[in-house]
């Protein structure tokens, strides 16, 4: 049985403006998807990026925003939050002349700010995914702007969803908070394995074996969480035997404000999310 929704995908023109390393996992994931390299155009000013493309993956690439955009009906803009301005600047008058589905992964740049920048009347997905979206295990968090057709909402879930699963935001400020959660995330998950393998060398323990304890827990934690079904509490809870070795750890960390600190720090980048949508309006 066909999906339409996949073949509509599939069978239009996407142009990526910027072909960084999260453009290069999207570009990766949608070609795994049986999409065909020549519908993917990319811009990128860099000449060794733009022949690492070609090269890898067989697409075409330009130099400038509007070569890869002029014949395409999806844009995903995956340039530098500081000079999304100056690209949409760049591209508004064919915005106007032919209106696309536009799909930005920039941190904290509004779907308003986008169609006020492109010249008004666009329709505007904005998407936080996260790094693990290189490896095909990304989250991305959106929201549709109210010029989205619900056949464009489809487009852009099948682009975000070639790196990962994808949760739709309703209400826009919210989108703040995705980016601290998940954006920021996978930062928090890092420094603590930094930690937990620095611990296990203070304890005595050999470097080899320290990092392969840290890397294998918190992978099989991470499984846990996704394919036991049951909550974060639940599972913590039932590795914590009453007085044993595990409480002991568990208490020294709410001692130290552990949860207060997580709230703290995700409130933080939550602010700053905000913060960087301002400063390049």
């Amino acid at each position: 049985m066909t999906d339409p929704t996949r073949d509509a995908l599939l069978s239009s023109t996407l142009a990526f403006i910027g072909g960084g390393n999260m453009a290069r996992s999207l570009i990766a994931g949608l070609i795994r998807r049986g999409m065909e390299a020549r519908r993917i155009h990319v811009a990128e000013p860099v000449p060794a990026l733009r022949e690492a493309l070609q090269t890898d993956f067989g697409v075409t690439t330009a130099a400038d925003a509007a070569g890869a955009a002029r014949h395409a009906a999806i844009w995903i803009m995956a340039v530098k939050p500081q000079v999304m301005r100056e690209v949409c600047a760049s591209l508004a008058a064919l915005a106007q002349s032919q209106p696309p589905l536009v799909l930005s992964i920039a941190a904290g740049i509004t779907a308003s700010q986008l169609d006020r920048w492109l010249g008004g009347g666009q329709s505007i997905v904005r998407a936080m995914p996260n790094t693990p979206a290189l490896l095909g295990a990304g989250v991305t968090g959106m929201f549709a702007n109210a010029r989205v057709r619900a056949s464009q909402r489809a487009q852009a879930d099948g682009v975000l969803a070639s790196a990962g699963r994808t949760v739709w935001i309703e209400d826009e400020p919210r989108m703040d908070a995705v980016t601290a959660v998940s954006g920021s995330g996978p930062a928090y998950v890092f420094l603590l394995a930094e930690a937990m393998e620095a611990a296990a060398l203070e304890q005595g323990l050999p470097a080899d074996a320290a990092r392969t304890l840290v890397l294998d827990t918190v992978l099989g934690a991470a499984r846990m969480l996704t394919e036991a079904g049951e909550a974060p509490a639940v599972l913590r809870r039932r590795v914590t035997s009453p007085g044993g070795t595990t409480q002991a750890a568990i208490e020294t960390f709410q001692a130290g404000g552990f949860e207060a600190l997580t709230a703290r720090a995700i409130a933080a980048a939550t602010r700053r999310g905000r913060e960087l949508s301002a400063a390049n309006d």
